[in-house]
């Protein structure tokens, strides 16, 4: 495997650290601003686990500043810059910090996912099953896993900050966030979603699914924060080998989860180290997802 130097975590001088996610380190970079910093860490099963991929942290990063710029015309967004030459100081005197950050407007976030299923798969492919019905939408008979659904389904999420996110009714979105400010999530997470499946399918890739994340700026705008429609937040596929009635390859970290899911692991922390074509084969995939969608190739 080649030798391509990592980051699991970061420590920035004169910068304080508000949040340690899974991937995320988030820094206070001003009265109104964040800074956003991408690791190569990559969780599974909601465990980090103890090696990390290569350029992940960078990819992730990358794409999204490119759906940032893509998508302006449907939606506002909490991007100021991913251009390294324009962070802060404090930021630009950590080299291995470039290409991996992303400086924002702070938000009040809203406490839901905003998740767009185009094809049956995942957990909406569990709940067909049992019910017939993905997040109480009422869906054909017959449907296979993995097919297109007759249209995109917007199914919202409560945010855990531990453990999985759980699958709401747009009436219990409506609960949480209002009524008005859910109808708007729908229609700009529907809106997005739809754009952006057309131009990842020219591109080769099929986004099976997703989940947004909105925040409310100091002006009261509706913004389009965090990370936008990357191999972590969706379920990409390659359209060429695209086939329903099965699980797709993809070029997201179920690749990873699968290996996981091939072991005597009870899910349980701590994960298992993941041999070196793992975290090869999966870093190729996330690659892979970048130069299609972008047309550009990474710069190490």
């Amino acid at each position: 495997m080649s030798a391509v130097k990592t980051v699991s975590e970061t420590n920035i001088e004169d910068l304080r650290l508000v949040h340690r996610g899974k991937v995320r380190d988030v820094y206070e970079a001003g009265e109104d601003r964040l800074l956003l910093v991408a690791t190569d860490r990559i969780s599974a099963f909601d465990c980090i686990l103890p090696n990390p991929i290569p350029d992940k942290g960078v990819v992730l990063t990358q794409i999204s500043a490119f759906w940032f710029e893509k998508l302006k015309h449907l939606t506002a967004n909490h991007l100021i810059t991913a251009d390294f030459d324009e962070m802060p100081a404090e930021v630009r005197k950590n080299p291995e910090l470039a290409g991996r950050s992303t400086l924002v407007k702070k938000t009040r976030v809203f406490p839901v996912e905003c998740v767009v299923r185009g094809y049956l798969e995942g957990s909406g492919w569990k709940d067909y099953q049992a019910t017939g019905k993905i997040c109480g939408h009422e869906l054909p008979a017959g449907l296979r896993q993995c097919d297109r659904l007759p249209e995109p389904l917007f199914t919202p999420a409560t945010k855990a900050a531990t453990g999985h996110d759980e699958n709401i009714s747009e009436a219990e979105c409506a609960k949480i966030i209002g009524a008005e400010n859910a109808e708007k999530l729908k229609a700009l997470s529907l809106d997005i979603y739809r754009e952006a499946s057309r131009y990842a399918l020219e591109r080769g890739i099929i986004i099976a699914d997703t989940k947004f994340e909105f925040g409310v700026d100091a002006d009261g705008g509706i913004l389009l924060i965090d990370e936008v429609l990357t191999p972590d937040s969706s379920r990409f596929w390659a359209a060429e080998t695209y086939e329903p009635g099965h699980a797709q390859p993809s070029f997201d970290k179920q690749f990873v989860r699968e290996y996981l899911e091939s072991l005597d692991w009870d899910k349980q922390p701590p994960a298992p180290v993941l041999p070196d074509e793992v975290v090869e084969a999966t870093r190729n995939r996330y690659l892979k997802a970048f130069e299609l969608l972008t047309g550009e190739r990474l710069e190490n």
